[in-house]
């Protein structure tokens, strides 16, 4: 029995057109002609607390991505290349229109869509500043106006809301941060110093937990404690947590090296430390309410990163060795459930559920697992082309010939872990054998490429793709994003992707996973973690970098075309699989051992 994901059928698409109307209703009340409904919360979380997902209970879309905007006479939903599938499955199309979030966002939408002094209602607890920007400027021009909201008129009718989080906060150990509170601190008002700004802000909980080396468990799959911070150039930050979430002890750990406040107390405090200051808000982060609260405080809003973002997202030595002790104690327990698989699933009697239920139990067996890092995706079939899928007792497949795809990770207490394998399951057809091999020619690239340091993801991102554009396809995701230390299995600002600006530095985390995904029949994806670090060339001229592959698993060789292999990658291929075999032998049982011999023998 599985302890951290469920397969109930969250999405109720039925009742979409009963809540739409009841919405439109209080709207008309408020005097507004529609509203804008995004996935996220204050923090501006990946995954939200029940309490927070407004757009889920209003239309039915469960994904991790997407904006609704409810009009008096129609509405529309957007999402990314992630969920084109999906979103049509989890809302009722007749009341909401799928829209492509990239190739047609909302706020094009609303140009053409709103009338002459209509009024759009938002909340700006949950609109990142710029965001707030983007569909003010689209009110304009559409001769309309943007009209933030006190309540959110979502909230007004979700007669059974549930109760926010109060998971209590723990303190992450400095052996496995790697760095004291205190020292994160000071080095962090020393960049603000050097950058002449006064303070920073920051809601993201992420910021806070690594800054502070504090961990909760206020929403699924991520070890959050929901807070907010300010901290000045100078003296003491202020921590804005819920009190009922810490203990005594816990209290009395912060309070060296901070000030802990409620979060109602936010505007008193603000008053008292931000008058005549300059104050660093993100603004693709920082949502619309706290930047109006430093103004009304008598402070500067000053746009920029959040310098905290950067600072978490280098690994020190404490968190690169937490993240490979993770990955050694998390690979064994995938051969065991690979070796399971491969056992069971010609067999005919697995679903896309039990195997997710046997990938958890076999993590589970370390007896350090702390949670998922997200739901399992465990796709087979169509359903694979679904690149977020996320199986329900509804949907579930039994798992048959043609390739299976399992994309999943664990949060332990040293990291976080995120693996993604294809898997043949008896036949395969020659486009799959094809497709196959060139999105693990894509995965090879990215684990060889070696590039100069202060280059940044969107200079790598085609070296994934290019043996797909070979023969006219793609995929419509990143090829990668960063991996957090016991944090987000999915955490900026670095990453591999067209929009991937970040320089890449040594001890950054992140995924290495392009894909396939043929609508209605299969996908393809292959998906290793790997830490960036310095490389010697001989003869180089300038500094050089590359990729320190950390997961360890067998790639499933079966489904290779090793015709459209280079010599290069076939050699890359059995080095990886010497490696594999070599660390995770002495882990796994005698039989599984035998398994993984075969599973990594070499292929050319």
């Amino acid at each position: 029995m599985t302890t951290f994901q469920s397969f109930d059928e969250i999405s109720q698409p039925a009742l979409g057109p009963a809540r739409v109307k009841a919405l439109r209703e209080k709207l008309a009340e408020r005097g507004l002609d529609g509203f804008v409904v995004p996935r996220s919360d204050e923090h501006q979380n990946e995954y939200c607390p029940p309490s927070e997902e407004r757009l889920a209970w209003l239309t039915g879309f469960a994904g991790s991505a997407g904006i609704a905007i409810v009009l008096a006479a129609e509405a529309a939903i957007f999402v990314d290349g992630r969920y084109t599938v999906q979103v049509r499955e989890q809302v009722d199309t007749g009341t909401f229109t799928p829209r492509h979030l990239v190739e047609e966002p909302p706020e094009r939408w609303l140009e053409r869509t709103l009338a002459p002094g209509a009024r759009l209602g938002y909340d700006p607890r949950l609109q990142s500043i710029n965001e707030v920007e983007r569909l003010r400027a689209a009110c304009e021009k559409a001769g309309a106006a943007l009209v933030p909201v006190e309540d959110n008129p979502v909230d007004a009718i979700w007669a059974d809301r549930p109760a926010p989080p109060l998971a209590s906060i723990v303190l992450h150990d400095v052996s496995l941060a790697g760095e004291s509170s205190g020292s994160k601190i000071e080095r962090l008002q020393a960049k603000l110093a050097e950058q002449k700004i006064d303070a920073v802000f920051t809601n993201d909980a992420h910021a806070c937990a690594w800054l502070f080396n504090i961990r909760g468990g206020d929403v699924s799959h991520t070890p959050l404690p929901l807070s907010y911070a300010l901290v000045p150039a100078s003296g003491e930050p202020t921590l804005f947590v819920d009190g009922r979430k810490l203990s005594n002890a816990v209290r009395d750990n912060l309070s060296h090296h901070m000030a802990i406040a409620e979060p109602g107390r936010m505007e008193a405090v603000l008053a008292a430390e931000v008058k005549g200051k300059t104050v660093r808000l993100d603004p693709t982060m920082v949502v619309e309410r706290f930047a109006t609260l430093v103004e009304r405080a008598g402070g500067k809003v000053q746009k920029g990163s959040d310098p905290i973002a950067l600072m978490r997202a280098v690994k020190n030595e404490a968190e690169q060795a937490g993240a490979r002790a993770a990955h050694i104690r998390d690979g064994a327990a995938f051969v065991s459930f690979l070796a399971w698989f491969d056992r069971t699933a010609p067999e005919g009697t697995e679903t896309e559920i039990s195997t997710a239920e046997a990938l958890e139990h076999a993590r589970s067996e370390t007896g350090v697992l702390k949670d998922l890092s997200f739901p399992t995706i465990s796709a087979a079939g169509p359903n694979a082309a679904i690149p977020h899928y996320r199986v329900s007792r509804a949907s579930n497949r039994p798992v048959t010939p043609g390739l299976f795809l399992i994309d999943s990770g664990a949060q332990y207490v040293d990291g976080t872990t995120d693996i993604t394998r294809t898997i043949a399951v008896g036949d395969v057809t020659p486009l799959m054998r094809d497709r196959y091999t060139r999105v693990l020619k894509g995965h090879i690239a990215i684990a060889q490429v070696r590039f100069p340091k202060g280059a940044s993801g969107s200079q790598l991102d085609s070296f994934a793709r290019a043996a797909l554009w070979e023969v006219g396809t793609d995929f419509d995701h990143g090829t990668g994003h960063g991996v957090g230390s016991y944090l987000s299995v999915h955490e900026g600002p670095q990453r591999i992707s067209k929009l991937g600006t970040t320089p890449l530095e040594p001890g950054m985390i992140l995924s290495n996973e392009p894909g396939y995904y043929r609508a209605g029949e299969f996908g393809i994806r292959i998906e290793n973690l790997v830490l960036v670090e310095a490389v010697e060339i001989e003869g180089a001229e300038r500094p050089m970098q590359g990729f320190e592959t950390l997961t360890l698993a067998p790639i499933d060789t079966r489904p290779i075309d090793v015709g459209l292999l280079t010599r290069s990658e076939i050699d890359w291929l059995d080095a990886y699989h010497r490696r594999v075999r070599e660390v995770l032998s002495p882990l796994v049982e005698p039989d599984e051992r035998d398994w993984l011999e075969r599973a990594t023998a070499p292929i050319g």
